[in-house]
């Protein structure tokens, strides 16, 4: 395997198999989320004691959809973060991100709204993006400016809501940041075939949650689906990327961030050497993903102001 992990990132590696073993995919939904609420119960740390949370619920195509609301006692309330959270589209809740998105909050000053939305297989897509974009349209409309914020599966989801507010002529996305995103870029790219076998997620892993997602068939030339989907990228917010180099996910944020560019969009694409992917959860247990989360709060808070 390309690249290298140092000390601190293989014990979060070993601690998180210890909980979420590698092959959890082999497990049915209902085991797949145990493993996964225990594994982020295990990592969680209490909220920065100037931020508080409040669970509110909005409309939804399906129906209500639960949020948690994060603000700040000290904060400049200058724009919302709407944070979309990883788990494949089949993992992962308002618990499962809770205290990241706490310390967002207390470290960018800005309100945060965390979206539980609808999980396959239950609902498959669009469910879950139709949620996100439910949500986005709910925090906007109070007046701030909003930064889409999400993880993986949850990056998936913040760019394509921007691909599709663009769409609509909706310009109070001030910016997006996407942590180790999903965008469905080339399956021959280099990351996919160094790192396949990568820990914490494969190759495999990503097929299996593409099919669960889906519900068999992954649509085609559907940026509700995937971001790369889109016809053309101008005029997207400005967007920072930040990938973690043993990741097959890695070279998405790469072929995403040159295809803004060549669009004449402002893209950052940040490569965080020895990390790997789900590595927010390492923030505490490893010296380098505590700096690259150190980053994504600040990339928050520039696009925010």
């Amino acid at each position: 395997m390309a690249g290298t992990v140092d000390e601190e990132i293989q014990a979060f590696i070993d601690s998180t198999d210890s909980f979420y073993p590698p092959d959890a995919v082999d497990g049915s939904i209902d085991q797949q989320r145990d493993w996964y609420n225990t594994m982020c119960r295990a990592f969680r740390r209490d909220y920065p004691e100037n931020v508080t949370a409040e669970d509110e619920v909005i409309p939804g195509k399906g129906g209500d959809i639960p949020v948690r609301r994060y603000r700040n006692k000290w904060g400049r309330e200058t724009a919302t973060v709407v944070y979309l959270h990883g788990g494949g589209f089949v993992v992962g809740d308002l618990e499962s991100h809770d205290d990241v998105c706490a310390e967002i909050c207390d470290k960018t000053g800005f309100q945060v709204v965390a979206v539980d939305y609808r999980l396959a297989p239950e609902h498959v897509h669009p469910a879950a993006f139709d949620d996100a974009y439910s949500a986005f349209e709910t925090v906007a409309a109070e007046g701030r400016p909003i930064v889409m914020v999400g993880d993986s599966a949850g990056g998936c989801l913040a760019a394509s809501v921007s691909v599709v507010a663009r769409d609509k002529g909706d310009k109070r996305i001030a910016g997006q940041v996407l942590i180790y995103p999903a965008l469905g870029g080339s399956k021959d790219s280099p990351s996919r075939q160094e790192h396949a076998e990568a820990p914490m997620l494969t190759t495999r892993d990503m097929d299996y949650y593409g099919h669960v997602r889906s519900g068999g068939g992954e649509p085609e030339g559907d940026p509700t689906y995937y971001a790369l989907a889109a016809s053309d990228f101008a005029g997207l917010p400005p967007t920072i990327m930040f990938a973690a180099e043993i990741d097959p996910l890695r070279d998405d944020c790469v072929e995403f961030a040159e295809k803004l560019d060549r669009a004449g969009v402002h893209a950052e694409a940040h490569i965080h050497l020895g990390l790997v992917h789900g590595h927010l959860r390492a923030r505490h247990v490893s010296d380098k993903a505590g700096r690259a989360f150190e980053e994504i709060c600040f990339a928050v808070g520039r696009l925010g102001q």
